[in-house]
């Protein structure tokens, strides 16, 4: 659970748990990892959002400034996740980065369809992984200026 105080300012929606140890450590390189929250799946995510489940009781007016998602996830795939999160009043306005390994251009089209602010396809190599996901982290905490 989530203490006052410890707001989340990035939500990470990653199944796989290396992706997601190596997304963690980019962005405490990058010194911006200390207000990272991590679900490893879609339901963990949905009930996280709107305060069910788990979640029960959860401020959901604290949202993340930034989420994370991933889109071959267990349970609730990412599409449904992003889907349900740009289609509620609540949630539509938090920058989705949708970090996946697929390229295919279908799963492209209908993540920008469905309001994903951004699509990053995970590079291989741990380098290339660790400085696209700190340059993501970096953005849009730093630099991006969202709405009240």
């Amino acid at each position: 659970m989530v203490e006052k105080g410890n707001e989340i300012e990035i939500l990470l929606i990653e199944d796989n748990m290396n992706d997601a140890e190596m997304a963690i450590r980019a962005l405490r390189k990058g010194n911006i990892a200390n207000k990272v929250f991590h679900l490893k799946d879609g339901a963990l995510a949905m009930q996280f959002l709107f305060g069910t489940g788990l979640y029960e009781g959860r401020n959901i007016n604290e949202k993340p400034k930034v989420i994370l998602l991933d889109l071959k996830m267990p349970k609730v795939n990412g599409m449904e996740v992003l889907k349900q999160i740009k289609s509620n009043d609540l949630t539509k306005k938090i920058p989705v980065v949708i970090l996946t390994s697929s390229k295919e251009n279908p799963d492209v089209e209908k993540c920008y369809d469905l309001g994903a602010n951004s699509y990053i396809v995970k590079p291989v190599e741990f380098d290339s992984f660790s400085k696209a996901v700190a340059e993501v982290g970096l953005y849009w905490l730093l630099y991006n200026h969202p709405t009240a």
